[in-house]
């Protein structure tokens, strides 16, 4: 009996199991009538998601923080209007000596080195004397000396060293300026050209300095398969030392824009990002929507309007405080 009694129940969970599915293949997804869920019906859907996430954050409360505090975590703002956004090519770059202002100095008689005066990293001046040699022919000596203002980068010289006019004793770079030499990939030589502006970046926190294009070499190396384009770079702080590596963004192609705001500026609240606006004595979060971007900066379609002020840079402080005062409100996400 028992075994009967679970057969009937099997038996008539079953049937309601087919009933409805029956019901679901009539009134449910994929027939043609209604069209494939995922089509106008999902659509419908996600646009009325979309609609209530923007209405809820909208309803976020706004935050408010003192100027002394935008002070002390860098808090910047700035005010929306039109900008360029730039489409960039990153390449990747090496820092080296200018090679017009480059000298090597090689003994004028061969001869024995009787005093070196100078080493790597000593700054010298037109005139100075670097060593002195006694000459093998006259067995008098003489004084090895620089033209040229500038930086001793290599030194092949040491006293009691027997040299001869090939020797390369020293090597002096003025450093005022230097090359970066950036690799030109084959697929990119058609983009790449003089005059173009580059964004050169050292990373680890360092300011990036803006140069532009001034050569691109005619031929491609067999072994890197690279062209090498150069920017010429103004050193005079001594910020740029050769073999540094660098990253050169190269603007190939830009649009002027009614309004963009730099990539520093988004935050991530609610899985959406925003900007905060100031309204009020207070900084609101307001989601936007983008268009073209770039390495440093957004198009803003909608959201806010030319003339607003935003925070640039520093918004992840609003962002926290955003936190613990809808936390306080007892709606925090």
């Amino acid at each position: 009996m028992k075994a009967l009694g679970f057969n009937k129940l099997s038996y008539t969970a079953a049937l309601l199991l087919f009933a409805g599915l029956l019901v679901y293949g009539a009134s449910g997804g994929n027939d043609e009538r209604h069209g494939p869920r995922g089509s106008s019906a999902h659509a419908a859907d996600a646009h009325a998601g979309d609609s209530q996430d923007a209405h809820d954050l909208q309803r976020t409360t706004a935050v408010k923080i003192s100027k002394d505090h935008m002070l002390e975590f860098g808090v910047k703002v700035a005010t929306a209007g039109h900008g360029r956004i730039a489409t960039q090519l990153v390449l990747p770059g090496e820092v080296v000596p200018n090679a017009d202002r480059i000298a090597h100095l090689v003994p004028r008689y061969a001869g024995i080195v009787m005093e070196v005066r100078s080493r790597i990293g000593d700054t010298v001046a037109a005139g100075d004397v670097l060593a002195i040699i006694e000459s093998s022919e006259s067995l008098s000596s003489y004084g090895l000396s620089t033209l040229t203002n500038g930086t001793v980068i290599d030194k092949h010289i040491t006293r009691g060293e027997a040299v001869t006019r090939q020797t390369q004793a020293f090597v002096i770079a003025d450093l005022r300026d230097v090359w970066v030499e950036l690799s030109v990939y084959q697929r990119d030589l058609a983009t790449v050209k003089v005059g173009q502006s580059v964004l050169v970046s050292l990373g680890h926190d360092q300011a990036d300095t803006r140069g532009t294009i001034s050569y691109v070499s005619p031929v491609v190396d067999e072994e890197t398969r690279t062209a090498r384009a150069r920017v010429v770079l103004d050193n005079s702080a001594g910020k740029w030392r050769p073999g540094m590596f660098v990253t050169g963004r190269v603007d190939i192609a830009s649009v002027e824009v009614p309004v963009a705001v730099p990539n520093t500026a988004f935050q991530t609240v609610d899985e959406h990002s925003v900007v905060f606006v100031q309204r009020d004595g207070a900084f609101e979060p307001r989601k936007l929507v983008l268009g073209r971007r770039s390495t440093t900066h957004a198009e803003v379609l909608s959201g806010i309007s030319s003339g607003e002020t935003y925070v640039a840079s520093g918004g992840f402080i609003l962002k926290a405080e955003l936190g613990r005062s809808e936390l306080k409100q007892g709606h925090g996400h």
